[in-house]
């Protein structure tokens, strides 16, 4: 069983930075594409950044020059630099992956992490 095991929200002040980090654990045989999420209350679910395997990067427009995906293939990790944040930023995100096992790629969510900023 794969679970993406996220790291890095908090609280912080409007201007702040974060960083969010994700990483995978169990069995598996590559991890394709990773990306944010997030979801603010009321609204639905929005994709924030992807990043494929070579990576080649997918950015909202609305944090655009703000946030910064990137990963490490070495550690199956992925990070989401988030600078300048901005109240309209509080969310809870969340880690998605491709995960490739030896029979099937099936994309697997993390459990989420709060990012509160106050302003």
């Amino acid at each position: 069983q794969v679970q993406l095991v996220e790291s890095g929200g908090g609280l912080v002040q409007a201007g702040g930075s974060l960083r969010l980090s994700c990483a995978p654990s169990g069995t598996f045989f590559s991890i394709d594409t990773m990306a944010w999420y997030r979801q603010a209350p009321g609204k639905q679910r929005e994709l924030v950044a992807s990043v494929t395997r070579s990576g080649s990067t997918n950015v909202a427009d609305s944090v655009k020059g703000r946030f910064t995906i990137s990963r490490d293939n070495s550690k199956n990790t992925v990070y989401l630099q988030m600078n300048g944040l901005k109240p309209e930023d509080t969310a809870v995100y969340y880690c998605n992956a491709d995960v490739i096992t030896r029979t099937k790629l099936q994309p697997y969510w993390g459990q989420g992490t709060q990012v509160t900023v106050s302003s």
